[in-house]
C-alpha cells in the first residue's frame, strides 16, 4: 500500500511540475514587450544622425551636445516616439556637422 501511494504522489508531482513550467513559458514570452516602431521619416533621421555623429567622433570634433541629443534620439527610438526622434535627431546632426565645420577654421592666436 505505502509503494502505490509513493507511486501515485510522484506521478502527481511530475505531473504538476509539467503543467507549471508549460504555464512559466508561455507567460513569460507573453510578457515581452514588441519593439516599438517608428516612422520611416525618423528612422532616415536617426540613421543620418548616427553617422554624422560617428564621422564628428572620428576627427575628434564631436561636440556633448550632438552626444547628448543621439542619446536621446536613440532613447526615444526606443519608446517609439518618431516627433522626438525627429527633432532630437536633426540637432544631432546639426550639432556634429558645426562640429566638423569647425575644424575649418582658422586658429585664434590670442595677441594678433
Amino acid at each position: 500500500m505505502s509503494k502505490a501511494l509513493l507511486v501515485l504522489t510522484s506521478v502527481a508531482l511530475l505531473g504538476l511540475s509539467g503543467c507549471a513550467d508549460m504555464n512559466a513559458k508561455q507567460s513569460s514570452s507573453e510578457s515581452t514587450p514588441a519593439k516599438a516602431a517608428i516612422s520611416a521619416e525618423a528612422q532616415a533621421a536617426l540613421s543620418t544622425a548616427q553617422a554624422d555623429v560617428k564621422a564628428a567622433k572620428a576627427k575628434n570634433a564631436l561636440w556633448t551636445t550632438a552626444a547628448n541629443a543621439l542619446k536621446a534620439a536613440e532613447a526615444a527610438a526606443a519608446k517609439g516616439d518618431s516627433a522626438v526622434v525627429l527633432k532630437d535627431a536633426k540637432v544631432a546632426s546639426s550639432m556634429a556637422q558645426k562640429g566638423l565645420a569647425q575644424l575649418n577654421e582658422p586658429v585664434l592666436k590670442v595677441g594678433d
